[in-house]
């Protein structure tokens, strides 16, 4: 079968084409959830910085923070069946239906940024297949002629750092007056949900159980955050909405189920300070410039997930049975490396951060592309995007 003439292919490893010239179509691929997205955010931004356009590949619980991300130009959605606690089953249609996809995009360099327990190889072989040239990703593994820059990540690298150490590998650098922190489009005002008086958000969910409180603890820091004269709002997705109302009580605002992510990111950027565990709303917190305590259970290292580049403070027993272990249950009676935290811990945590640095955004440019801007999403994007199917995109009005 005969392929459309390509335009000619930009240089790889440490090559980029200098200032002025053509440059190239980059797709990063990160598979997984909404934290893992965000924490990708400043390496995206490198490598939009030298290219000129970029796609991120997500997975069906990562779109919605892709489409927050500066420098992101499109965004195409795929459920590996590799990643996740509930991975899609194989399905060899879904493959080829996203290889080619892939294909029609003629992409010149991907970058596949994973976590360090993840192989990056299963998806490079489904790039190679849609014909992409030049692949780059950490990997542990030997690839073979998958990878064209198998790079090694460095010892206990934080996540958001990792995946920057792998964008300068490639030739791609952070854009001037960009700080490398994590950022995402500017929230909505949500002032009309929250009211003005200044507030502290306690988010109680987690994807795993055992990364939050239990229900009964967490009311019990809510009303004590009342007790000593904070104003508590209380977040969670439209499936938290119980967790949400118990956790709440009397002392607290239930926005339970009442925001998207966009308009939890505005919620969390009103907020004085955000109380929640290590999950995806305390990477949008530091995404917002919001600082953060977090309960930290153990099961993952904390210097490779903790809150990134806002002022933050850690709750937890670090040395608990379960260290390591990287469990979604609690394998440990009464959940005691995160229930076992007393409320006067709680207080103290908040009093030793500093006050909010609103507008992030401000600080961050939003590209650095001499031939393309990255406006907002609109919401028929996003709508666009909620469909699920084994792939699906999100694109910009007159990309």
């Amino acid at each position: 079968m005969t392929r459309p003439e390509r335009t000619p292919r930009h240089p790889a490893p440490g090559g980029l084409a200098p200032r002025g010239a053509d440059r190239p179509h980059t797709l990063v691929v990160r598979l997984d959830s909404v934290g893992d997205v965000l924490l990708a955010g400043p390496a995206v931004r490198m490598a939009a910085a030298g290219s000129r356009r970029v796609t991120l590949l997500a997975g069906p619980l990562g779109q919605t923070a892709a489409r927050l991300l500066p420098g992101v130009d499109e965004v195409v959605t795929f459920d590996a069946p590799w990643v996740g606690r509930d991975p899609a089953a194989v399905d060899g249609q879904a493959a080829d239906a996203l290889v080619a996809a892939l294909a029609a995009r003629r992409f010149d360099r991907a970058l596949i940024l994973t976590s360090y327990h993840q192989s990056p190889l299963p998806a490079a072989l489904l790039l190679k297949l849609a014909g992409v040239p030049w692949v780059a990703a950490d990997s542990e593994d030997y690839p073979g002629s998958l990878l064209q820059l198998r790079h090694r990540r460095g010892r206990g690298r934080h996540e958001a750092r990792a995946a920057m150490d792998l964008a300068a590998a490639a030739g791609f650098a952070l854009p001037p007056g960009d700080h490398g922190g994590l950022d995402i489009q500017p929230p909505p005002d949500t002032g009309p949900l929250t009211g003005t008086d200044p507030y502290v958000v306690v988010h109680p969910g987690a994807t795993a159980p055992a990364r939050a409180w239990s229900e009964r603890r967490a009311a019990r820091a809510v009303a004590a955050l009342a007790g000593a004269g904070h104003r508590v709002v209380v977040t969670g997705g439209a499936s938290e909405k119980e967790l949400t109302a118990a956790v709440a009580g009397e002392h607290a605002l239930d926005l339970g189920g009442r925001t998207g992510l966009h308009e939890l990111a505005g919620v969390l950027a009103g907020a004085r300070a955000v109380l929640v565990g290590n999950t995806g709303p305390s990477h949008l917190a530091a995404a917002v410039g919001t600082p953060v305590v977090c309960l930290f259970a153990p099961v993952v290292p904390a210097g490779r997930w903790e809150p990134f580049g806002v002022p933050h403070v850690l709750l937890g027993d670090r040395g608990a049975p379960c260290a390591g272990t990287r469990a979604v249950s609690c394998p440990v009676s009464g959940h005691p490396c995160l229930d076992g935290i007393e409320d006067a811990e709680v207080l103290a945590a908040l009093d030793r951060l500093p006050p909010a640095a609103r507008s992030r955004s401000a600080r961050t440019p939003r590209t650095n592309r001499a031939d393309s801007t990255t406006p907002a999403h609109s919401t028929a994007d996003a709508a666009r995007g909620a469909v699920r199917a084994p792939v699906t995109t999100n694109r910009k009005a007159g990309a």
